[in-house]
C-alpha cells in the first residue's frame, strides 16, 4: 500500500521506526516520550473512539490548543477515518473562533483543556453544526454536565469497545484513503477581512515534505521543538509532513512560557522560527547582557563586532586572513560557543525563519554566531514552500532560489510574485471567487507580494504588492521592510509605518515592556504601567535614536533614502490580535490599524506636538474598555542632517 497519507505513513513508521520517538511532551517538569509504536496505538483507539461518537467521513473536526501530543493524535485519528481536521488558533477569541466553526461546518471539536472549551461552548451559538466537544484535560471541567461534552479518556474507552466489535475497521478506513483526498483545512490570517479556508490535499502537503526533506538532507534522528500555533501552516508541515516523511522527533514544550528553557534542554538540530522569534530571543540576550558586569559586557561587545566583520564569511567559507580567523576561535570558545548554548542552539545544523521578511541586521547576526539560519518563502497556499536558499547562496536581502519542482515567476508590470508546484492547494472552501482570482486555470498562483529575481536567480520581496506606494517625492515606499530594520532595536517591540501619497514617512511604535522596563529598571527610571512607561521622555529619545539609526542606513539605498522617518509617536499600549491590530501571527493589518488610529496618523502629518488617543483595549477576561492617552509626537533626524535642528519642532 502506498504511503500517500499521513495515517498510511503512521502505519510503515510503525512497522519500521517502531521503537523509535516520534514525539515528546514535557509534562510538569518531566519530557515524555512516545514512540512511533506508542503513536499509532494512541491514533487508532482514538479515531475508534470519534467513530463511535458519530464521526464520519468528510466531517470537519475542529483541534484547539498548545502543542500537545493527543492533539496531534486527533488530527491523524480523524483523517484515519476521512474526516477533516480544521486547527484553529489557540489565543482566538470566541468569535473568531465562531467564524471559522460557522464557516467550515465545524461538528466535532477537540479542545486542549478548560479554556479552550469555554471558547467553544460560547461559539456554539453562531457555529450551529457543532454538536460533540472532547476535552483533553480534566482539570476545572468537573462541573460541566454538558451532554455534548466528553473527556478524551472517555472518547478511548469507547475506542476500546468499538475496536474489539469491529477488529479491522481501522485498517479499513485508512485503506480507503487515498493522495487526492481533502487533509486539512487551514485558515489564513485575515490581513485584509475574513480569514479563507485553504483546502489542501495530502498530495500537496506529502509532495513539499518530501521534497524538502530529501533537499535539506532532513532524518530519522533530527529533534524539532513543535511549539508554533497549530493552526499554522509551518506546523503541520514540519511538525506532522516532514516528521512523518523522515520519522524524527517533534518536541511539544510545556508552555509558551518555558519555551526559552524547553529549547535549551532539548537541543533541537533543527529549528525553525519567524523572525519575531528570533526578535524576542535577541532581545532577551541584550537584556541579559545589559544585567551582567562591565567586564563580560565589554568582552561581549568586542567579540560581536568581530563577528560582525568575519563571522559571516567564515561560515560561507570565504577567504579570511589567519589573524582574524584565530580572534573568530577565541569568540567561540569565550562568547559565540556558550551564547549557542544558552539558547539551547548548540546542536542545531540547520535554522529557518519565514513567514515575513526579516531584517537584515537580525539575520546575519545569527550567522556571524556560526548559526546556519536560511530564508525560505512560502504560503499556505503553497503547502509552505516556493523559495530556499542553497546552503553555498545565503543573502540577507533574497529569500531564495525556486525550491526543487517549483516554478517562479514575476509579473513585469505589476512585480508580483507567482508560483506554481505540486504543493499548490486546491481551493478555498466555499469561496470560488477568491479562488479564481488567486489560482489560475493552468495553476499559477498570485502571492500579492512584489518583488523581483535577481542575476542569481534569486528572489526579493520588496513587500506586500498592494502595500508598496510612492512618497511625494518619487521614492518607493515599503512599509515593512521599514519595519523589520525598526524591530531590530530591542526597544521596539512593533512598528507601523506610513508614507505612500505623502511628502515623508512617520511611524507608530510599540515599546517591548521587558527590554524598556529592564533599561528603565538600570537608570532608575520610574514608572507604574505600560502607558506611564511609552510617555517617559528619556524612552523618546532612546527611540529616536534607533529611528535615525534606520535612516542612516536608509541613505545608502538609492531606492529607499527619500522614504526615511521623519516623526514617529510612541503608542500607550502593545499592539494586540485581540483589539483586531495584528492577526494571530503578529502581522499588521493595516486597514484596521488606519482606523483605529486615524486621529493620531493625522498628527503625524500636521505638525501637532501631541495628540489625543483613544481606542477600544479587549481585556484578558474578554471585557471591552477604552484606553486612551496624549501621545507625544516627535521629529528625528534623516541622514544629513545630524546635529541639525529637527525638520518639525514638536511640542
Amino acid at each position: 500500500m502506498t504511503a500517500d497519507t499521513f495515517p498510511k505513513l503512521l502505519d510503515r513508521n510503525a512497522r519500521e521506526r517502531g521503537p523509535r520517538p516520534a514525539i515528546r511532551e514535557k509534562y510538569l517538569g518531566i519530557w515524555q516520550t512516545f514512540s512511533w509504536r506508542d503513536s499509532r496505538a494512541e491514533v487508532e483507539t482514538i479515531a475508534h473512539g470519534l467513530a463511535a461518537s458519530g464521526l464520519k467521513r468528510g466531517d470537519r473536526i475542529a483541534i484547539i490548543g498548545d502543542n500537545r501530543p493527543y492533539l496531534y493524535w486527533a488530527i491523524v485519528a480523524a483523517q484515519a477515518l476521512g474526516a477533516v481536521p480544521v486547527p484553529v488558533y489557540q489565543d482566538s477569541g470566541a468569535d473568531e473562533l465562531s467564524y471559522v466553526l460557522d464557516h467550515a461546518e465545524v461538528s466535532f471539536a477537540v479542545a486542549e483543556d478548560q479554556e479552550q472549551v469555554d471558547k467553544l461552548i460560547e461559539a456554539m451559538e453562531t457555529a450551529q453544526a457543532l454538536k460533540t466537544i472532547v476535552y483533553c484535560d480534566p482539570r476545572g471541567m468537573r462541573e460541566y454536565d454538558q451532554d455534548f461534552l466528553h473527556s478524551l479518556d472517555e472518547i478511548k474507552e469507547a475506542g476500546e469497545a468499538h475496536r474489539a466489535a469491529n477488529a479491522s475497521f481501522y485498517e479499513a478506513e485508512v485503506a480507503r484513503g487515498a493522495g487526492g483526498d481533502t487533509a486539512i483545512f487551514l485558515y489564513t490570517s485575515g490581513t485584509t477581512g475574513n480569514p479563507k479556508g485553504v483546502v489542501l490535499t495530502y498530495d500537496n502537503l506529502i509532495s513539499m515534505a518530501e521534497m524538502s526533506v530529501e533537499l535539506e538532507q532532513i532524518h530519522e534522528d533530527e529533534d524539532t521543538l513543535a511549539y508554533l500555533p497549530m493552526a499554522w501552516v509551518g506546523d503541520c508541515v514540519f511538525s506532522i509532513g516532514q516528521s512523518y516523511v523522515a520519522g524524527f522527533c517533534a518536541n511539544c514544550p510545556e508552555s509558551q512560557a518555558t519555551f526559552l528553557t524547553d529549547l535549551k534542554e532539548i537541543g533541537p538540530t533543527y529549528f525553525f522560527a519567524p523572525p519575531r522569534i528570533f526578535e524576542n530571543i535577541l532581545t532577551s540576550v541584550n537584556v541579559r547582557m545589559q544585567d551582567s558586569g562591565k567586564t563580560k559586557q565589554r568582552l561581549f561587545r568586542y567579540f560581536m563586532n568581530h563577528a560582525r566583520r568575519v563571522g559571516v564569511k567564515i561560515l560561507q567559507k570565504e577567504s579570511v586572513g589567519p589573524a582574524a580567523r584565530f580572534k573568530y576561535w577565541l569568540g567561540e570558545i569565550l562568547v559565540y560557543g556558550p551564547l549557542k548554548n544558552t539558547l539551547g542552539l548548540s546542536r542545531v545544523r540547520r535554522v529557518y525563519t519565514a513567514g515575513e521578511a526579516i531584517g537584515p541586521d537580525l539575520f546575519d547576526f545569527y550567522r556571524s554566531i556560526g548559526l546556519n539560519m536560511k530564508q525560505l518563502y512560502g504560503q499556505t497556499e503553497a503547502s509552505v514552500f516556493v523559495t530556499l536558499q542553497p546552503d553555498n547562496e545565503v543573502y540577507a536581502d533574497t529569500v531564495g532560489k525556486a525550491c526543487p519542482g517549483v516554478e517562479l515567476k514575476v509579473d513585469p508590470d505589476s512585480r508580483e510574485v507567482l508560483y506554481r508546484s505540486e504543493g499548490v492547494f486546491k481551493e478555498y472552501y466555499k469561496n470560488e471567487e477568491e479562488t479564481r482570482k488567486t489560482k489560475t486555470e493552468d495553476g499559477w498562483v498570485h502571492t500579492g507580494d512584489a518583488g523581483f529575481i535577481d542575476n542569481n536567480g534569486h528572489l526579493k520581496i520588496i513587500d506586500r504588492a498592494k502595500d508598496v506606494g510612492v512618497l511625494n517625492n518619487g521614492s518607493m515606499f515599503a512599509p515593512k521592510y521599514l519595519e523589520n530594520k525598526l524591530k531590530f532595536f530591542p526597544f521596539i517591540q512593533e512598528a507601523v509605518t506610513f508614507g505612500a501619497g505623502r511628502d515623508y514617512s512617520t511611524a507608530m511604535i510599540s515599546i517591548d515592556i521587558d527590554a524598556v522596563g529592564n533599561w528603565a529598571e538600570r537608570n532608575n527610571v520610574a514608572y507604574a504601567s505600560y502607558r506611564e512607561l511609552a510617555a517617559k521622555p528619556d524612552v523618546y529619545q532612546e527611540i529616536r535614536k534607533n529611528i535615525e539609526q534606520v535612516n542612516e542606513d536608509l541613505a545608502s539605498d538609492p531606492e529607499l533614502a527619500g522614504a526615511q522617518i521623519a516623526r514617529f509617536a510612541l503608542l500607550h499600549k502593545e499592539l494586540d490580535a485581540d483589539d483586531g491590530e495584528l492577526t494571530r501571527t503578529r502581522k499588521v493589518r493595516r486597514r484596521h490599524i488606519n482606523e483605529r488610529y486615524d486621529t493620531v496618523i493625522e498628527a503625524l502629518y500636521d505638525g501637532r506636538g501631541e495628540v489625543h488617543c483613544e481606542v477600544e483595549t479587549t481585556f484578558e477576561d474578554g471585557r471591552k474598555g477604552v484606553s486612551a492617552a496624549d501621545l507625544r509626537i516627535m521629529d528625528a533626524a534623516t541622514a544629513g542632517t545630524a546635529g541639525a535642528e529637527p525638520l518639525r519642532q514638536a511640542g
